[in-house]
């Protein structure tokens, strides 16, 4: 396969993990530190199968960290620059003016 197609079904991967709002809710969480599953659950609001296919989909992605520490599994954003990519995000799509936002 082609450097440049693979970088773009990359790409469309970890747009694919974010693309879900119980993933975004995720994210955000874990821009303020890693989460242990457990607690992610709780935030999420949803069974810990569902939980798990999310964090699944998201580190195989790219976009998590794992690690597993005893019993528990805590998780952490693979980037630091998420906070900048949600702003972004925001200026298009939650009524801001829809101009380039960087």
């Amino acid at each position: 396969m082609p450097a440049a197609k693979k970088c773009l079904e990359d790409r469309s991967a970890v747009i694919k993990a974010l693309g879900h709002p119980s993933r975004l809710r995720i994210a955000e969480a874990l821009m303020k530190g890693e989460m242990c599953v457990c607690d992610l659950k709780d935030l999420v609001g949803a069974d810990m199968s569902t939980v798990s296919k999310h964090l699944t989909l998201m580190r195989e992605a790219g976009v998590l960290n794992c690690e597993k520490r005893g019993l528990n599994i805590y998780y952490s954003l693979a980037c630091d620059c998420f906070a900048d990519f949600l702003r972004c995000v925001d200026r298009l799509a939650c009524g801001g003016k829809k101009t380039t936002c960087c």
